[in-house]
């Protein structure tokens, strides 16, 4: 401390400082107390505001980011990363959860204000309101994914943690063997060949009506799936991936018989163009009510395909490819119906035990 009294007898400072950069600067100063003490003390403050001053100037200083709001960032989002990075049909639902679900109810808010106590509010409106579980978790996924890309960009320190709600395992609806056969006998005119190759490749029903002549073989027996239809766009299937399927002699022998001039796609009005799911969903309920079934959608002729092939014995892997799952734990709910799956598990304890290992033993000897 280059503390002293000067010839006055008043206590004061008077130091040089090297700054960064090599510049050196000269302080001084008297305290309004005169005191040893009161002289150090200012000394300390008067280095303390240099160095302030420096900071604040220092061209490198960064000022802080204005964090934007959440309908801003959204706008963003959409435009520079879900349009470049998602399928139209996923762009448009989004699109949908933010319109009438986000927007309404974070909007306003500054991003960094969203935090998990705004979230679990949000979890327990939406509940409230009647919305499943699984509903409330798709909006959840949309607001996640716009406030971790905040964060990756650098808008916002960190993104908060999310906790899902818990959703029951899904049942599916299939027909039986014999209740498939009913649908077919009673499914009329081309729509007939519809049910059967939904029935005989487990396509979903986008990918029946984007599919294209050119992509089914019928010297081969087979058809590779390449389109998907969604909300009126055309693009790839739901994994993102092509995929080949072969075909059984019953769908190979309709196709042939089906086979038209109308156009390129297989299956189209009278004058070529594509058919939207509304026109295909009345001539599936009046074949379900002709052959006296309960009514249902298309995609339980997908779940009937699946089932049918692990009933009987086809191994899940191959189950999977065919249908484009891109996981193997989305094929896993069908297990349960192999014939074998329990069998070979308890089988696996015979190997388990030595053979010289009896569960007899001798009897004992008086």
């Amino acid at each position: 401390m280059a503390v002293l009294r000067d010839s006055r007898n008043k206590w004061r400072y008077r130091k040089t400082l090297t700054l960064p950069g090599g510049k050196r600067e000269r302080i001084s100063g008297t305290p309004i107390l005169n005191t040893k003490m009161a002289a150090e003390i200012a000394e300390r403050e008067h280095i303390q505001r240099v160095l302030a001053s420096l900071t604040s100037s220092s061209p490198s200083a960064t000022p802080k980011k204005e964090v934007p709001t959440f309908d801003k960032f959204a706008d963003e989002f959409m435009a520079t990363y879900s349009e470049n990075n998602n399928k139209p049909s996923e762009v448009a639902s989004k699109q949908t959860i933010l319109k009438h679900h986000l927007r309404p109810s974070f909007g306003r808010r500054r991003l960094d204000a969203i935090q998990q106590r705004e979230i679990e509010t949000y979890k327990s409106a939406r509940l409230k309101k009647g919305l499943s579980p699984k509903t409330v978790n798709n909006h959840l996924t949309v607001l996640r994914r716009i406030v971790t890309l905040a964060a990756e960009w650098g808008i916002i320190a960190h993104a908060p943690q999310f906790k899902w709600l818990k959703v029951p395992e899904a049942e599916f609806d299939f027909l039986t063997f014999e209740e498939a056969g009913r649908l077919e006998q009673a499914a009329e005119g081309e729509w007939a060949t519809m049910v059967v190759l939904g029935l005989g490749t487990g396509m979903r029903q986008g990918e029946l009506l984007a599919l294209r002549w050119e992509d089914v073989d019928l010297v081969a027996g087979r058809l590779v799936v390449r389109r998907a239809v969604a909300r009126g766009i055309i693009g790839t299937p739901k994994s993102g991936k092509s995929r080949e399927i072969p075909l059984n002699d019953k769908v190979l022998r309709v196709l042939k018989a089906h086979r038209h001039l109308r156009g390129e796609l297989v299956f189209c009005d009278g004058d070529g163009h594509m058919l939207s799911k509304g026109a295909c969903k009345w001539p599936l309920r009046r074949a379900c009510r002709r052959a006296g079934l309960r009514r249902i959608g298309w995609h339980v002729l997908r779940h009937s395909f699946a089932s049918h092939l692990v009933m009987r014995g086809a191994p899940l892997k191959a189950v999977q490819e065919m249908l484009g799952h891109s996981t193997i734990e989305m094929t896993m709910r069908y297990s349960h119906l192999s014939p074998d799956v329990r069998r070979d598990a308890v089988r696996l304890l015979d190997d388990a035990v030595p053979s010289d290992n009896r569960l007899t033993t001798a009897p004992e000897q008086s």
